[in-house]
């Protein structure tokens, strides 16, 4: 790579972008010193010693987590070249990154000495880290501070906080979340509307949460994504509500709005096997996921089929989707080979069991 970059300079060929990789690709392979070496020599590039070019060291040394080696080279630098709050939200997300958010903290008042804004990445990215640390007060404390010092929370804030409150299954905090966004007049995106809706799911608040999707998105002018679909259909999956599940799976079809994915499937499948519709609805589900909307099955989705074929005693099903997934070069684990190793040996069916022992011989 040197020898490159050396035969490139000689060219006049390097720009900032070439240094940029090269030492991140240094940083990458633990040799930061070597990243700071080609800042140095920036000058024998043609290219200059900025703001700009700072802050791609610093934000490569950071990424690698050398941040105390980064705040070394920051004060040798900062007094001749001016740092900007891009420079102090390099710092935040790094101490952040090493657990030290106390220096992160502190990042936000250097800023201010500076004369720099702390922006509403300044304080997400803290917020970030004590969400997933669950330490709710301090995510409170920071949302105050943030609309006391004129950089009220965006979207994205909120939303990461309504996750977070949603994984600790604190959802009347997640209703409150939502409505102070709302309050403040802070416009609701997909993200946000699917993270509300996954956690009154969550709750058991389906009606909620059909409400959301059906009344409120609409009301605001926020298409759902598949992704929204995918957190509807298996919401209503999960409280047993298969037909409104495969109702908006068809509205998924007929509205072209979004493609289902494997993974919108998911659900809809496992409810086949928790129902007992296994021959006429799972028949269905499978052509029309192979022929009407041409998806290919992944692993995740032929070890569903086949532990759930197996436990229904559709031994001879789930064997052909075996042999299907070997044929497309997909590797079973372990565990799937082991429980159709036993179903078809209990059906006398020799030859398979055959084949899947020598397949499990390969694993």
């Amino acid at each position: 790579m040197k020898d490159f970059l050396e035969e490139m300079r000689q060219g006049h060929l390097v720009t900032l972008n070439t240094i940029t990789k090269v030492m991140r690709r240094f940083a990458g392979a633990g040799k930061w010193e070597n990243a700071v070496r080609v800042f140095d020599e920036l000058e024998t590039f043609g290219l200059k010693k900025n703001t700009e070019s700072m802050n791609l060291l610093l934000d490569t040394l950071c990424k690698e987590r050398n941040v105390e080696e980064a705040r070394e080279i920051f004060l040798l630098l900062k007094s001749h070249i001016a740092p900007d709050a891009y420079t102090f939200n390099i710092f935040i997300h790094g101490w952040c990154k090493i657990n030290r958010v106390e220096e992160a903290q502190w990042t936000i008042q250097e800023m201010r000495g500076h004369g720099c804004h702390p922006s509403v990445i300044s304080y997400s990215t803290i917020i970030q880290f004590y969400c997933c640390r669950y330490n709710f007060q301090k995510v409170y404390e920071l949302l105050d501070e943030m609309v006391v010092q004129g950089c009220p929370p965006n979207v994205v804030t909120f939303t990461t906080v309504m996750c977070s409150l949603s994984k600790a299954e604190r959802f009347e905090e997640v209703l409150q979340i939502a409505s102070r966004m709302k309050a403040t007049g802070c416009r609701p995106d997909t993200l946000f509307y699917n993270c509300l809706i996954h956690a009154l799911g969550r709750a058991g608040q389906v009606e909620d949460a059909i409400k959301v999707f059906e009344v409120e998105m609409p009301k605001t002018g926020v298409s759902p994504t598949t992704s929204t679909y995918n957190c509807m259909i298996a919401m209503l999956c999960h409280h047993a509500q298969q037909q409104k599940a495969l109702s908006l799976l068809q509205d998924m079809g007929n509205l072209k709005i979004c493609k289902p994915e494997v993974q919108t499937y998911y659900p809809l499948l496992k409810s086949c096997f928790k129902t007992g519709k296994i021959d006429n609805l799972l028949s269905k589900l499978l052509n029309d996921m192979v022929n009407k909307h041409h998806l290919s099955l992944d692993s995740s989705a032929y070890s569903l089929l086949i532990h759930g074929l197996c436990r229904a005693s559709r031994s001879e099903w789930a064997y052909n989707l075996f042999e299907e997934m070997i044929r497309k070069d997909i590797t079973p684990n372990y565990r799937t080979c082991r429980l159709l190793l036993d179903e078809v040996k209990a059906k006398n069916m020799y030859d398979a069991a055959e084949k899947i022992e020598g397949s499990m011989k390969k694993l």
